[in-house]
């Protein structure tokens, strides 16, 4: 199931809500510049990916040759990697490299026609890409691979997961492990993982039956990863932060603000998802998603660490989702 989303946004367009639990972008400490995010147009009846200070000024469209979304920051700002369909017609593209100050862009194809692979998790070195993956039509092949961000070449398999689905989540900041959620052939969650990048030393770091939604941060200070969960099948999404060891579980709870992560069942409850650290490492950039009567609504927030300083950065009364910060310069 989680293959077809991806391939859907790869091959056409697709609403925002199709694509929630996407890759995080590995990056170094850095200082705050602009967010990328990616918004769901009616018109086109799929997302748009634009650029914006943090503050929600000075929104730019990224690319608009296709429908576009899951955008990830390069580590120095300078490129910013998005799920879009091939331009030359073709349905495989690994990824699309975009260029935020010109709008120039390349793309990468899959390099194995039988390996179904959406690679747009950067490497501390910008050296490489992280790629879900997806055996076609050999599920044992299932797994993360990487690929190089120069060529799209240099597979190289990091996890196996036959029948499920590895979705990779971020390097570490020194580049030598990795954060990923995992699932079973049902699409179940199994748990947040960490791995060597060579693949040795795999860890499950979050306890049984913990039902994740999102992959994976690192913090720059590589000390603590934060993802999206349910405490329970019937609640939504909240913040949460682990050690990459496993230790120091805890939830990040909006201080003076209703809390995520209410009982689905309850019109008012709120949803914390797609969190990513800002490049200093002092915030964390989300989305906060509800239900309303004209139906659902989904906009960015930064929000301390500590669940203080709640800033709202999107207006938009549809969708506005995926959202990654990055160090490109802001728009004064």
């Amino acid at each position: 199931m989680r293959k077809l989303i991806v391939l859907g946004l790869l091959a056409s367009a697709v609403a925002v809500a199709a694509v929630t639990a996407m890759p995080a972008a590995g990056r170094a400490p850095g200082s705050n510049g602009r967010i990328a995010f990616a918004v769901f147009d009616p018109a086109l009846d799929g997302t748009v990916t634009y650029t914006a200070n943090p503050d929600g000024s000075h929104v730019e469209q990224l690319f608009s040759a296709a429908p576009s979304g899951e955008p990830r920051w390069s580590p120095d700002g300078s490129e910013v990697a998005i799920l879009a369909p091939c331009t030359d017609g073709e349905e495989n593209c690994a990824l699309t490299i975009v260029d935020p100050d010109s709008g120039t862009f390349r793309q990468l194809k899959m390099p194995d026609p039988n390996l179904f692979t959406a690679c747009i998790v950067w490497s501390p070195d910008s050296k490489r890409l992280a790629c879900e993956g997806f055996g076609e039509p050999d599920s044992s092949r299932n797994g993360i691979y990487t690929i190089r961000s120069s060529d799209g070449g240099g597979l190289t398999r990091m996890t196996s997961n036959p029948g499920g689905d590895d979705l990779p989540g971020d390097y570490s900041p020194n580049g030598k492990r990795f954060v990923f959620a995992r699932f079973d052939e049902n699409g179940e969650p199994v748990g947040l993982y960490v791995v060597k990048t060579n693949g040795s030393h795999l860890r499950r770091i979050t306890p049984p039956g913990t039902i994740v939604s999102s992959p994976g941060d690192w913090s720059p200070q590589g000390s603590a990863i934060v993802f999206a969960r349910r405490v329970s099948a019937d609640m939504r999404n909240s913040l949460w932060v682990v050690h990459s060891d496993g230790s120091g579980l805890r939830e990040i709870r909006l201080q003076g603000e209703p809390a995520c992560g209410g009982p689905i069942s309850a019109p008012t409850s709120r949803g914390c998802i797609h969190p990513r650290w800002s490049p200093d490492g002092k915030k964390i950039i989300f989305s906060i998603f509800t239900e309303t009567a004209t139906g659902e609504v989904e906009n960015v927030y930064t929000v301390n660490v500590d669940g203080t300083g709640l800033t709202r950065v999107t207006h938009g009364g549809g969708t506005d989702g995926t959202p990654d910060w990055g160090t490109h310069a802001l728009i004064p």
